[in-house]
């Protein structure tokens, strides 16, 4: 059984009623179908307006479809008395730290949560401490959060998440206000939380390299999903994920632009290594500089 699974979602904004206007519905979301497995890294990409954000609320319930329905490990978010199940399975990262640091000290602010859940002193402890462990900012344990880089603050912001114990972990561009190293610091921890603990990721970005790095990319426009696949097959797409105002990992366009020229390329190059070591390949085939 699939963790999160979407079935034929819509989801409608209803726009205020006008002067001499009746009340008129958005569509942001349009038959939305996705199962998403447990220990699976997906990166859901799309221009702004696309849904992609809209639809990872649905995950948790902070959102509830206009139509169709969603499921979390087989609870409805549509069942009020799932959703407190649910919010706990499904934990939530927002783009901006600020926004979900609460306390004045690191630890108490990871410890937010799992005192709202009600549980025991001596746990909240341990979970505190191996979820500060896990993003490697236990160091910092006894820090304002206000002190630190943004970077710093949204693996705290992730430890507060992880301290609950969530299955699952979704993350609306948490690095979209962060600098390359702060960055660096937030891919890595997500990685370690897929690839070490098995946990379920679903990764919101607008940067395509970090949509590498995920065992499979679903492409949203217009509340619909438009494609999906390893990052090979989707990347290798590169006209049409450009026709929906999407770029590709630089490595990618590159081998595209050559291929186009008629230089003999392979497709499904994402790494500047796999670039470099593919010119190579073929700069020795050409002979060329004999």
């Amino acid at each position: 059984m699939a963790i999160i699974s979407a079935v034929n979602v819509s989801f409608y904004y209803e726009t205020e009623e006008t002067e001499g206007q009746a009340t008129a519905s958005h569509a942001v979301l349009d038959g939305i179908s996705l199962d998403i497995e447990q220990g699976e890294f997906v990166a859901l990409l799309g221009h702004n307006g696309s849904g992609k954000s809209t639809l990872a609320k649905h995950f948790n319930a902070m959102l509830l479809p206009s139509g169709g329905s969603v499921f979390i490990r087989g609870k409805d978010t549509a069942d009020e008395k799932e959703r407190y199940v649910i919010r706990r399975m499904v934990g939530m990262v927002l783009q901006n730290p600020d926004n979900q640091l609460v306390s004045t000290i690191v630890e108490e602010d990871v410890a937010f949560g799992p005192e709202n859940l009600g549980v025991e002193p001596s746990e909240i402890r341990r979970r505190v401490d191996e979820a500060l462990r896990t993003v490697d900012m236990l160091d910092y344990r006894e820090h304002a959060p206000h002190k630190l880089s943004g970077g710093q603050k949204q693996r705290v912001a992730i430890a507060g998440i992880l301290a609950m114990q969530p299955d699952c972990i979704v993350l609306d561009e948490p690095t979209a206000m962060l600098d390359p190293q702060g960055r660096t610091e937030v891919l890595e921890t997500i990685s370690r939380l897929n690839k070490e603990r098995g946990m379920t990721v679903v990764l919101i970005t607008h940067y395509m390299e970090e949509a590498v790095i995920a065992d499979r990319v679903v492409v949203m426009d217009d509340g619909r999903i438009l494609m999906q696949g390893k990052p090979r097959e989707v990347f290798s797409r590169v006209d049409e994920l450009r026709s929906v105002g999407l770029d590709v990992p630089q490595p990618a366009e590159l081998c595209h632009a050559l291929r186009k020229q008629g230089i003999p390329l392979p497709q499904g190059i994402l790494t500047a290594e796999e670039c470099a070591e593919a010119l190579s390949l073929f700069l020795e085939d050409a002979h060329v500089g004999d």
